[in-house]
């Protein structure tokens, strides 16, 4: 049995990264921050899964408070960790250009901040989540992890850019043992409402329109939540360093993900569309070679599958989820 330090665990990946560990039998320690970036109420049906299981304990912390996460950090005798998974953080690409400090505040500084704690501490292990938006819009698909990634888009593409810069740096000056992911547009039940999976089934479900940025052929990678956290959970595997996409390995067209929604709801979209947002990319496609040869990982969850079992959980979950803004 290992003890792990999750942070993010009450975000989409985390909850579902710290339920799987304390599945395998590991003990979990769990931060977040639950701050309002989303509606805190998904972020508390996550938790309250995680405090029903043994092994999982809690501390509410911001990352981008060094003394804080030091204080968290000694109460969790950190020093005995077999491994840090930093899952927190800022994500969006289109809310990262209305208030990009916040970005950097939590995904560069924060990481900084753990990074030093691991180092000091003597922690064997360090897993970050990246993004495939750093692949930006001139890159060739599908995404190889050796892409050049030095025009991000977004603020947030950038300030993970950063993130995986520094790992980089203490992995050299230090030797520590870091896997830095790309996670390729994850999606599942109970994820997070600003993504348009989330967003598309609650409004079509309750005959609100949606908003259709661009002509609907823009593509993305989808990968479903449980293969992210199992991947995530490989990674933890001793590999020197390494930077991985995690993808689903099957890009499709919003305008398809829509149809498949409305058929698995029964209800027909009413769509307003804009103009396509100069900070998304037009396209994402995972290159997943490295995945499979280092983690022997590869997606199992088909994305109609998955689509299926979101439009279920929000039925089950409908009489809050609803509630839920996604503007």
């Amino acid at each position: 049995m290992s003890r792990y330090l999750v942070t993010g665990a009450a975000g989409f990946i985390g909850a579902r990264v710290s339920a799987q560990l304390l599945e395998q039998g590991h003990q979990v320690i769990g931060i977040d921050s639950l701050n309002n970036a989303y509606d805190v109420r998904l972020k508390q049906w996550r938790l309250e899964k995680l405090k029903a299981t043994a092994g999982f304990a809690f501390s509410r912390g911001d990352l981008a408070d060094r003394v804080v996460i030091e204080t968290l950090w000694n109460k969790h005798d950190g020093n005995a960790l077999d491994g840090v998974i930093n899952l927190a953080a800022r994500a969006g690409v289109r809310q990262s250009t209305e208030n990009p400090y916040v970005y950097f505040e939590t995904n560069v500084s924060g990481t900084l901040h753990l990074l030093e704690l691991a180092r000091l501490g003597g922690v064997k292990k360090f897993v970050l989540a990246s993004t495939s938006s750093l692949y930006g819009a001139e890159n060739p698909r599908p995404f190889r992890e050796d892409a050049n990634t030095d025009k991000p888009l977004s603020p947030y593409a950038a300030s993970k850019k950063a993130a995986e810069a520094m790992c980089y740096t203490w992995h050299f000056l230090y030797g520590m043992d870091i896997t830095v992911f790309r996670y390729f547009t994850v999606f599942g039940p109970a994820g997070r409402p600003d993504m348009s999976m989330f967003r598309f089934v609650q409004r079509i479900s309750e005959g609100k329109p949606i908003t259709l940025y661009g002509d609907g052929t823009q593509e993305r990678d989808f990968t479903y939540v449980e293969d992210i956290a199992r991947g995530t959970i490989a990674g933890i595997a001793p590999l020197g360093f390494e930077t991985i996409n995690l993808g689903g390995d099957r890009p499709a067209k919003i305008r398809d993900i829509i149809s498949m929604i409305e058929e698995f709801t029964g209800k027909k979209a009413v769509i307003e569309q804009k103009p396509a947002h100069p900070a998304d990319v037009p396209a994402t496609w995972a290159d997943i070679g490295k995945a499979r040869k280092l983690l022997n990982w590869e997606p199992q969850t088909k994305l109609e599958d998955g689509v299926h079992n979101l439009v279920e959980w929000y039925r089950a979950e409908q009489s809050w989820a609803s509630q839920i803004s996604t503007e």
